[in-house]
């Protein structure tokens, strides 16, 4: 809320420099629509069927899986940051899902 009047307010200045490609905008909509539409729609089909931990835990994922569909899709580069944080963070993850059947299995 606090940075509409600031959206706001650039959108004026900017407004006649404001170009829309027909193209571009059919990329916007699939993108937001389509695919995080997708993402959402499995997301909460499998929500139910898991721990609010694990839910919270897999969740944490979701960047480095962005910067992986960046690398294969937009042809980004691979750079030793995304690597040592992409392993950081899915590395995190799966410990975490393998100490939970870890416990699960003892039990």
């Amino acid at each position: 809320i606090r940075a509409v009047p600031m959206a706001v307010v650039l959108s004026v200045l900017f407004y006649s420099s404001v170009e829309i490609a027909p193209l571009g905008a059919l990329y916007a909509v699939a993108s937001g629509a389509l695919a995080s539409g997708l993402g959402y729609a499995i997301w909460y089909m499998a929500l139910p069927h898991l721990r609010a931990t694990t839910a919270a835990t897999i969740q944490l994922s979701v960047p480095a899986l962005a910067a992986v569909g960046g690398v294969i899709v937009l042809s980004e580069p691979v750079t030793l940051r995304l690597a040592v944080c992409s392993i950081a963070i899915l590395g995190g993850v799966g410990l975490f899902i393998a100490s939970k059947r870890g416990t699960a299995g003892s039990q």
